[in-house]
């Protein structure tokens, strides 16, 4: 089934769902030109422009999230390991997957946190910051660097959008979604990693060892 199928499916469902309950909530179902797409409902919730819910929440396992770099890159260009205390910073956000990223604040973000909360009493976070400090070892002619994976987790369900007067045929629409986002630390058991990791110097990287100010030294670059 094609999204706007789903959308086209949802509408008509409830349409005759609100006949069988005497609501004057029908209309007659919209021509396909007329079909929105799932960003354009979704717009709707982020602007207020309809009036939407985020119904049956299902909460997914929690799992460990793909590895990032979060600190600067660390050069030894000396002839014995280096150590060096690095900080470190990171940021993750979440996603859905109707429309991109769930903007810290937003309207999205509200009504997601108060479905959660109202039928798990889960907390839900929108977005997590951690920052600390690392002590990094490098080997000589090799980069280091702090890398860190987030506790994520993923909350299903179904964006129901009611508008006063119908908009593309109808007064309710429906729209599938996922959203993921970063969990607390020892959710199902699941903890946040943050390691050093290293790797040899490529060429390019090298030059930067033979000659200037980083000859013989250990130095740090943004990544």
């Amino acid at each position: 089934m094609t999204r706007n199928d789903a959308l086209r499916y949802g509408s008509r469902t409830l349409a005759l769902t609100a006949t069988a309950l005497g609501v004057i909530a029908t209309a007659v179902p919209a021509a396909a030109e007329e079909q929105p797409t799932a960003e354009q409902i979704m717009a709707d919730c982020a602007s207020g422009a309809g009036k939407c819910s985020f119904n049956d929440p299902q909460l997914g396992k929690a799992y460990l999230g793909e590895p990032r770099q979060v600190s600067e890159l660390l050069f030894n260009c000396t002839d014995s390991a280096a150590s060096q205390s690095m900080s470190w910073a990171d940021t993750v956000g979440s996603s859905h997957s109707v429309g991109g990223s769930v903007t810290v604040g937003g309207g999205i973000e509200g009504i997601i946190t108060a479905s959660v909360t109202a039928t798990y009493n889960y907390t839900w976070q929108s977005s997590h910051t951690e920052t600390s400090s690392f002590t990094v070892t490098v080997k000589p002619g090799e980069v280091g660097w702090i890398s860190r994976a987030q506790v994520m987790r993923q909350i299903s369900g179904t964006w129901q959008t009611h508008y006063d007067d119908p908009k593309w045929g109808h007064y309710y629409w429906f729209v599938p979604d996922t959203v993921t986002g970063p969990a607390p630390n020892g959710t199902d058991g699941k903890h946040s990693a943050v390691v050093v990791k290293s790797r040899k110097m490529t060429a390019d990287e090298k030059k930067l060892c033979a000659g200037g100010s980083t000859r013989n030294k250990v130095f740090t670059r943004s990544h």
